[in-house]
């Protein structure tokens, strides 16, 4: 599990059938004092979670195929919550 930034949403005119259906988000993962630290992921999001929105997302293979229900799924990020805001501890 990983805390992540929604930076705003992905659109693709051709992409794999599992991917159908799903809205993309483009996320920036978080490091440990809450600031965007790494490159972007795609993640798919069933959660309704928005850009300017910290999200909870996992990497469980197992999880995103179900979620998908396909074994031959490319995607490997997906939205497990929505942070509510001021939920996250100050870091001095």
């Amino acid at each position: 599990m990983q805390l992540a930034f929604v930076k705003g949403r992905a659109t693709a005119t051709a992409k794999h059938h599992t991917l159908a259906g799903w809205k993309l988000l483009v996320c920036l993962p978080l490091d440990a004092t809450h600031k965007p630290g790494g490159d972007a992921l795609l993640v798919i999001d069933s959660l309704g979670a928005g850009a300017g929105d910290t999200v909870l997302i996992s990497s469980d293979g197992a999880g995103v195929r179900e979620r998908v229900g396909d074994d031959t799924t490319p995607i490997r990020w997906f939205t497990i919550g929505i942070i509510d805001p001021g939920q996250l501890p100050e870091n001095n």
